[in-house]
């Protein structure tokens, strides 16, 4: 079964987080394209565990994922990323 996902990646201080929003999932490395690799290892370890304990179906469930086609599973759809501010009173 393949399991597609989202990957944002921003730097914090001198290294790059590669972050999979669906399922909450992230790794770092010392450039996008480790942290991206290093987050496709995560992501592989994250669901055979739930898998071996028997929660991934829900897991997938309650993160929104559906039937794209045979063998493969759709994430929720990301539609926009932005930067915002919000006042902190203080």
């Amino acid at each position: 079964m393949r399991i597609a996902y989202s990957v944002l990646v921003f730097r914090e201080g001198d290294a790059h987080v590669a972050y999979a929003p669906q399922l909450d999932v992230s790794s770092c490395g010392s450039s996008a394209e480790e942290a991206e690799r290093m987050l496709q290892e995560a992501m592989g370890l994250f669901l055979e565990e739930a898998h071996r304990m028997g929660t991934l179906d829900d897991i997938l469930a309650e993160a929104g994922y559906s039937s794209a086609q045979a063998g493969e599973l759709r994430a929720p759809e990301l539609v926009a990323t932005s930067e915002a501010t919000v006042e902190v009173p203080g």
